[in-house]
């Protein structure tokens, strides 16, 4: 199940501003994710190669009232072994979790959990994502019991948005996504800078 990067890769984490400043300056760490709907399952989140979209999510959460002032921190990270999803080679080990979650969860009288519309999204992109994220933390369950190798990092790849013109297969949003389950990945946090106003952006009135 090992997969191992020789390299490291730039990821973007989009955040209020403390809570950069905080993990820049080693006053407190990132803390992983961990709610229902995550789309790579438990873990701390990073855009990759990406920080005007880490931009552009830490200014919808400032502008939602749940961030005081949007920011993107930078960081190096190491994949270790990941469960890289945009590979052929990890498909057939999700859907082995899947058809092991079903059985299990319907063996209790359960239901699974769906992957679903947000409230007024538009783009029908199934951002809240409770069934993707059950059968990939499955997955780390699996490995667990196996006593196999845990991943380190989940990548994955989304299309989303609306199409870039009309037919096309490209979309205003798609992006890469990583979810860092071992926090001794990240190599390194850096502040963004360059071309694209990365760091922080106004709120909107």
């Amino acid at each position: 199940m090992s997969s191992n990067y020789p390299a490291y890769v730039l990821g973007y984490h989009g955040c209020d501003k403390a809570v950069g400043m905080a993990a820049l300056t080693g006053a407190s760490p990132l803390l992983p994710s961990e709610k229902a709907y995550d789309w790579l399952g438990s873990g701390i989140y990073f855009w990759e190669n990406d920080p005007e979209r880490a931009l552009e999510w830490a200014t919808l959460k400032a502008e939602s009232g749940a961030y005081k002032e949007p920011f993107v921190l930078g960081a190096i990270i190491d994949f270790g072994n990941c469960l890289d999803l945009i590979t052929r080679k990890y498909v057939p080990l999700i859907q082995t979790s899947y058809r092991m979650l079903k059985s299990q969860i319907e063996a209790t009288g359960g239901k699974m959990p769906v992957n679903s519309d947000a409230k007024g999204d538009k783009n029908s992109d199934k951002l809240v994502r409770k069934l993707d994220c059950a059968v990939i933390n499955y997955v780390h369950e699996i490995a667990k019991e196996a006593a196999l190798q845990a991943f380190d990092t989940v990548r994955g790849l989304f299309p989303e948005g609306n199409e870039i013109y009309d037919g096309a297969r490209f979309h205003e949003r798609t992006h890469t996504q990583i979810a860092v389950r071992n926090d001794a990945c990240i190599k390194g946090f850096f502040l963004p800078r360059g071309e694209t106003p990365a760091l922080t952006s106004p709120v909107s009135p």
